[in-house]
């Protein structure tokens, strides 16, 4: 069965940085564009960041740019995001998603969701 597992949030000081990873398993990741979304609790999902599946579109959200960078391993079937100087209104659950075509509006149900991992800025 398909499935994306993140990992790496966390706990962090406003300006630090966390790396978060997304693996897939059951699905070649090379054959998707990935993208990584975030929902803040009373808040609609949305979307940080994405990259084509020939990773020749890259978007970031205006509010990350500059922040935060988004990649993939092919070799390892991961994806990541690289999120520095975190910022007071980053907190939310991060979530990544697979999708043949997607962009800022996270793609609908049947494509491939993680489960989340949630992120904390706070000193």
């Amino acid at each position: 069965q398909a499935q994306l597992v993140e990992s790496g949030g966390g706990l962090v000081q406003p300006g630090g940085s966390l790396r978060l990873s997304c693996a897939a398993s059951g699905i070649t990741l090379a054959d998707y564009g990935i993208g990584w979304y975030r929902q803040a609790p009373g808040k609609e999902r949305e979307g940080v960041a994405f990259i084509s599946n020939s990773d020749g579109d890259i978007g970031y959200a205006n509010s990350v740019k500059g922040r935060f960078t988004i990649s993939r391993d092919n070799a390892k079937n991961t994806a990541y995001l690289q999120m520095n100087n975190l910022k007071p209104e980053d907190p939310a659950v991060y979530y990544c998603a697979a999708a043949f075509e997607l962009g800022f509006v996270p793609p609908p149900p049947g494509n491939y969701w993680g489960q989340g991992t949630p992120v904390t800025v706070s000193s």
